[in-house]
């Protein structure tokens, strides 16, 4: 399947599939954490090497990532504007107490779906959907909501779900 495939059979599939899915998010907290990892990560690269994320975009469309300080500063010197007024003009406090962007889609997700700030993209853009890095068994909680916005979280558990049933 091409990227674009794979992207509609996600949206055909995700709410199908959704509460099987995180059932078998439950039964990976189970899985011995090294090895789970190793397997996301080959997973990961597999799937990443079918879906290219600028065919989709529906993380930048529809989740407000979470803006560090450090991120902040990054991002306002790049576009060339003091901290305080990027922090006031793009950003807010959310329910968690988080800095995230005020607005979706995101205010740099451009008609092409390329990002403006894509090499000062904030640290959550830069490590979205937490699939690899050997981080996967740390965001399994996560990765329950991800597999409605992002269809490789979704493609990477299908098929991990295959080899461990």
């Amino acid at each position: 399947m091409n990227s674009i495939n794979l992207i509609e059979d996600w949206k055909t599939r995700r709410q199908l599939t959704k509460r099987e899915q995180r059932k078998f998010i439950d039964r990976l907290k189970r899985e011995n954490t090294k090895k789970l990892n190793q397997r996301a990560d080959e997973l990961h690269e597999e799937v990443f090497k079918e879906i290219s994320c600028l065919d989709c975009t529906n993380c930048c469309s529809t989740i407000p990532p979470i803006v560090n300080r450090t991120d902040a500063s990054r991002i306002a010197k790049n576009l060339g504007m003091k901290s305080s007024k990027f922090q006031s003009e793009y950003l807010h406090e959310d329910e968690d107490g988080d800095m995230v962007m005020k607005t979706t889609p995101c205010p740099f997700l451009q008609q092409d779906h390329t990002c403006l700030i894509y090499e000062v993209r904030p640290k959550a853009c830069r490590e979205y959907p937490y699939t690899d890095n050997f981080e996967f068994a740390d965001h399994l909680q996560l990765h329950k909501e991800n597999i409605v916005y992002c269809p490789a979280v979704f493609h990477i558990l299908e098929r991990m779900n295959e080899k461990i049933p």
